[in-house]
């Protein structure tokens, strides 16, 4: 897909920590030898990060730490942002990624509270907002008060998708519909500002908006 739609498709390189858990320190060090190999065809690292509602044994948290932080460290070497999975663990991740110093990060499918969101944008972190703002009254009550200048959109298709559906990207266009409406902008101007907000983040170019190159 990068190489059909190089202009507008890129791609990270991760371990979401549900599968970071069950790898051998030669599997992870392969891996991460791989995404070094690769770093020229990629814009950022990512998923990685911390998932306390699939991972709860001892042995498979500390492995996932582990390999969350040496993900870390790699960005840092490679000089590319991060994306993170936090599930029931943004306080926990948060200090992590300001303890290694990380400049570029982005909080994926962002759900935490406001108290969260004030002290990730803070740190000038960004907090990328997903279909789930469709139903979710937490997410839009935070998400109102969020500078727009801290926000990218996303789907995370094919999961959450708008009436609880198989989701797809186009969809990003709904997210945006109702981030206008939660800070009394016009879509045009949110859809501006967080496309320029994610080319800035991945340094990807000057490419069009991404509510209206989505396929």
């Amino acid at each position: 897909m990068c190489e059909k739609y190089p202009s507008f498709v890129h791609a990270t390189l991760g371990l979401h920590p549900v599968y970071a858990a069950e790898l051998t320190d030669e599997e992870l060090e392969a891996y991460l030898n791989l995404i070094r190999r690769n770093r020229s065809e990629i814009v950022g690292i990512g998923e990685t990060g911390l998932d306390y509602h699939w991972i709860s044994d001892s042995i498979r948290i500390e492995k996932m730490k582990k390999v969350f932080i040496d993900l870390l460290q790699l960005a840092r070497e490679l000089n590319l942002p991060v994306v993170l999975h936090l599930r029931n663990a943004i306080d926990e991740g948060l200090d992590m990624v300001m303890k290694n110093k990380m400049r570029e990060v982005v909080f994926h499918c962002f759900n935490g509270t406001m108290r969260q969101s004030e002290e990730i944008t803070r740190n000038n972190y960004y907090v990328s907002i997903a279909t789930n703002i469709l139903r979710s009254e937490n997410i839009q009550n935070v998400v109102s008060k969020v500078p727009l200048q801290r926000i990218v959109t996303e789907t995370d298709s094919p999961y959450l998708g708008p009436h609880r559906k198989r989701n797809a990207p186009q969809n990003v266009s709904l997210v945006v519909d109702k981030l206008a409406e939660l800070q009394g902008l016009s879509p045009t101007e949110v859809d501006e500002i967080t496309s320029q907000n994610a080319r800035r983040f991945f340094n990807i170019g000057s490419q069009n908006s991404f509510k209206t190159s989505a396929p």
